[in-house]
């Protein structure tokens, strides 16, 4: 390849469903390998399966790969230069690059019917033929007698001429390395269905070739292909990308993701709250590394150290507890501010627990997302850790076991008394004044720390499980803290 031909990579889905983790990491790889190159990325659309492949699906695919922050420089919503962008548009392109094959005597057409060809396969197996692909019966068919069988409708295929001289293949993998294909595999293969319709191989490459593809990034599914599409490239006389087989998914159990593992498609991700960042960081690393030790790594170093010499030979698995602690991570590492915009307050808002006529102080809000964020691994979590803080004296929840063991015990109504007086005490309801109210009990009562406190938390919160206690009910407020102790008070002992 032209070490100074513009490095152009792409991205061929197939739209025939959601987008799945497999797709997505090879999407991912070949975004991150063209930016790091300072090159181009294209989304081309392989939609040729009328059976598979849906119109309908073509948004969800491009809004799953916008949301993950995975731009095209030409393709479908963009244009550029080589299109269209979808395979369906491009049969007259195709039907082109196969007629000046045919015109170049580099294909040819094919007559044999199914049955020929099986017994022509028969046949060479039982001689123990080491050739027993197609027998390229058709090979060496006069051109006029096959003009002849094609003017009266007689059905027939598109061929390739595979020098019979050609040799083995080897592929220059960037993954694999060298991967060298026996010869006597490739038999003239046909790129041209008696429907009219190109073969995958063939349609790929023309598209490859005609959009001066030079990175092609896919899954190691796709490598036993790769020997017949070096094929076409030659006959087409255009450069062979370079090429980087990348290994597949697997869940826990050694063997390949799917539905039985948890979710599988970037929708589901995306709906259950995890952020574009961190599950490109996460998804990223399943197939490469930095240096073996970096975990967050922000999409823009990605996009800058990336290299494909870094890429694992070895299946990569799927661990959603790690996915988990890379999505903490990044919520961890907001800001508090960036927190309670982008994730906080939105939450809150679908939760009903933010309504519109209601209005919040952005000091009161940034102090309560200052007690959310490090207790919030997804998004959904924000609403569970402030749900208390956002009801009231009458709407409360109490925890069943949290009342048992923190309120339901002989001497605990005595400790809220003394709460309760100690904080109406408080002048200015801040978390120090409140926390500073509160110390002398447990030494005053005679009492263990833990047990006043857990009984305040319980009374005030609900449950045993809260944020700092002073910063919680600096927050709730004077007045319907009081009224939580009171009501907690019945059901104390």
């Amino acid at each position: 390849m032209d070490q100074k031909q513009p490095i152009r990579g792409r991205f061929a889905p197939s739209p025939s469903g959601r987008m799945h983790l497999g797709n997505l990491f090879a999407a991912l790889l070949a975004w991150l390998d063209v930016r790091s190159l300072g090159g181009e990325m294209v989304l081309r659309m392989e939609d040729l399966d009328p059976q598979r492949c849906k119109p309908a699906y073509l948004p969800q695919l491009a809004q799953d790969l916008l949301w993950l922050g995975l731009d095209w420089d030409e393709g479908p919503e963009v244009g550029g230069d080589f299109g269209p962008y979808a395979q369906t548009e491009r049969l007259d392109l195709y039907k082109q690059a196969a007629q000046k094959l045919w015109d170049e005597g580099k294909a040819y057409p094919c007559f044999c019917t199914k049955e020929q060809l099986e017994a022509d396969r028969k046949a060479a197996q039982e001689r123990k033929d080491p050739f027993q692909g197609y027998q390229r019966r058709c090979r060496d068919l006069d051109p006029e007698e096959a003009r002849r069988r094609i003017e009266a409708g007689e059905p027939y295929v598109l061929r390739i001429k595979v020098p019979e001289d050609r040799g083995d293949v080897v592929i220059h993998d960037a993954v694999h390395g060298e991967v060298t294909f026996d010869a006597k595999e490739l038999d003239d293969f046909v790129i041209f269905r008696s429907d009219g319709t190109p073969t995958y191989n063939f349609a790929t490459v023309v598209d490859d070739a005609m959009m001066k593809i030079t990175h092609v990034i896919r899954g190691d599914d796709h490598l036993s292909n790769t020997p017949r599409q070096v094929m076409v490239y030659e006959a087409l006389g255009a450069p062979v990308p370079t090429f980087a087989h990348i290994s597949m998914i697997l869940g826990a159990d050694g063997k390949k993701l799917s539905k039985r593992h948890g979710a599988t498609s970037v929708e589901e991700y995306r709906d259950a709250g995890y952020l574009s960042d961190a599950f490109v960081n996460y998804l990223a690393l399943l197939g490469w590394s930095l240096d073996g030790e970096t975990t967050i790594i922000p999409r823009d170093v990605l996009a800058s150290k990336f290299s494909l010499d870094r890429i694992s030979k070895n299946p990569a698995t799927f661990d959603p507890k790690k996915l988990d602690w890379v999505n903490a991570e990044y919520i961890n590492n907001m800001s508090d501010a960036q927190f309670a915009d982008e994730i906080m307050v939105p939450e809150l808002h679908e939760a009903g627990m933010i309504e519109g006529n209601i209005e919040y102080g952005e000091d009161w809000i940034d102090a309560l997302a200052a007690i959310v964020k490090p207790r919030t691994k997804m998004p959904a979590d924000a609403v569970t850790v402030a749900a208390p803080i956002f009801a009231t004296a009458e709407t409360l929840e109490y925890d069943e076991k949290s009342v048992n063991k923190g309120l339901a015990k002989e001497g605990m109504g005595a400790i809220l008394d003394a709460a309760k007086a100690a904080l109406e005490g408080v002048d200015e309801w801040t978390a120090a004044n409140i926390d500073a109210a509160l110390e002398p009990l447990p030494e005053q009562m005679d009492l263990k720390k833990r047990v006043v406190f857990q009984a305040v938390r319980v009374a005030v919160c609900g449950n045993m499980v809260s944020p700092p206690l002073g910063e919680t009910m600096a927050l709730v407020g004077r007045d319907d803290c009081l009224a939580r102790i009171d009501r907690a008070r019945t059901m104390a002992l």
